[in-house]
């Protein structure tokens, strides 16, 4: 399994890291089993469980970003998790929700996708990308 996030390189920093802290707390909602027990370190103090698999994040453009939504939309084999710059945009969930539900699937952009599969069909689809810098 391969894990990729995919931020969309012509928001500003404040909202690429918003929109990976978003991705990455869904993530962990939907799976569980990639983050390890917790640690001690040499004092004996506990450290959270974080993730046991590298997640690299990926720089595209908005374009690309719908691209590769719709081609993951037809993979049942590949998971996605997608954020939408209406949900960066809204105050809280209810109006995202009510906002989303009037907003036609195509009309949709992108601040990022977050997904998951296979290694060679992910890396068929994000291959190209860069590392977000």
């Amino acid at each position: 399994m391969k894990i990729v996030m995919i931020v969309n390189q012509e928001l500003p920093a404040g909202l690429v890291a918003n929109t990976a802290a978003v991705l990455g707390i869904t993530l962990g909602r939907f799976r569980n089993d990639i983050v390890g027990p917790d640690c001690l370190d040499g004092s004996n103090i506990t450290h959270k469980g974080i993730t046991e698999k590298n997640i690299p994040i990926l720089a595209a453009d908005g374009d690309a970003l719908k691209q590769i939504y719709q081609a993951c939309m037809d993979k049942a084999h590949i998971d996605m998790i997608d954020f939408n710059r209406i949900a960066q945009s809204c105050r809280d969930y209810e109006q995202y929700s009510s906002t989303l539900s009037n907003t036609e699937n195509h009309r949709l952009d992108f601040s990022g996708l977050c997904l998951w599969g296979p290694k060679k069909e992910i890396t068929r689809l994000t291959g190209s990308l860069g590392l977000y810098r």
